[in-house]
């Protein structure tokens, strides 16, 4: 009988009913996720779409592990720009926030220019493996998941996201408004970032889309009192408000 083989050690993050803020990192911005709910794509509003993303690092000396390793630590060097990330100081571990702030457009070939604060929330990580989920608000309901494994003799680097939109807003943003393009864009741009710093910049990010459920939730609708997009339109002038006071209390102190 053969022996079962070893799997990596993992961790599942404990259930939460609601986010606590306790460690914001330098530079991030805190809006729209203390005492957020998180939430599965059966809690969005949109149609529910798998969609998988994968690059091939051909030619690379490296275990599915250590290109997990980098990914992890240099995380926030793979998004494109104007797509910011912040770990928490203990990093990518179960249970750690993940701030984010970006900026979406406010119609197609227009440049990015209203901003939304949120983040996610790392639920499950292990060796080759870890988990974002989203909190209400967020543009997306459901998680997603990164991934480094070895296949017909080369390490691969994958995303596979499984989520609907959170609200009508979000829903008509992404159809009619190139949400989802952008979406699609930035794990392309993620995919090749992460293989270019690896060495490997003669692949192409191999796409795969499933739409499991075409239904509208229209349960969900209300998910518009969340809307970080909303929120941090309304919220962001007295955050930036409070982080200059701040400051000059730092600077006064210092006298």
């Amino acid at each position: 009988m053969a022996e079962d083989k070893e799997q990596p050690r993992g961790a599942w993050a404990p259930a939460v009913e609601r986010l606590s803020v306790s460690d914001v990192p330098e530079g991030a911005i805190n809006l729209n996720l203390e005492g957020r709910v998180p939430v599965s794509p059966l809690q969005g509003f949109g149609p529910l779409w798998q969609k998988s993303f994968r690059i091939r690092l051909r030619g690379l000396d490296k275990s599915p592990a250590e290109v997990m390793a980098i990914w992890k630590a240099e995380f926030p060097r793979f998004q494109p720009p104007g797509n910011n990330f912040y770990p928490t100081l203990a990093g990518v571990q179960p249970g750690e926030l993940i701030f984010i702030d970006s900026a979406v457009s406010a119609m197609p070939g227009v440049l990015p220019a209203i901003p939304i604060a949120s983040g996610v929330r790392v639920i499950f990580a292990d060796d080759e493996t870890f988990t974002i989920m989203t909190p209400q608000g967020f543009p997306e309901a459901g998680w997603n998941t990164f991934a480094t494994f070895e296949e017909d003799g080369s390490t691969w680097a994958q995303v596979q996201t499984m989520a609907r939109t959170s609200d009508p807003i979000y829903e008509f943003g992404f159809r009619f408004m190139g949400g989802s393009r952008f979406q699609d864009e930035t794990w392309h741009h993620v995919l090749t970032s992460l293989a270019g710093y690896l060495g490997v910049n003669d692949e192409w990010v191999q796409v795969r889309k499933v739409c499991i459920d075409p239904r509208i939730r229209w349960r969900g609708i209300t998910n518009v009192w969340h809307n970080a997009m909303i929120r941090s339109m309304i919220g962001m002038p007295g955050w930036a408000l409070r982080k200059i006071l701040g400051r000059g209390r730092e600077q006064k102190k210092g006298w």
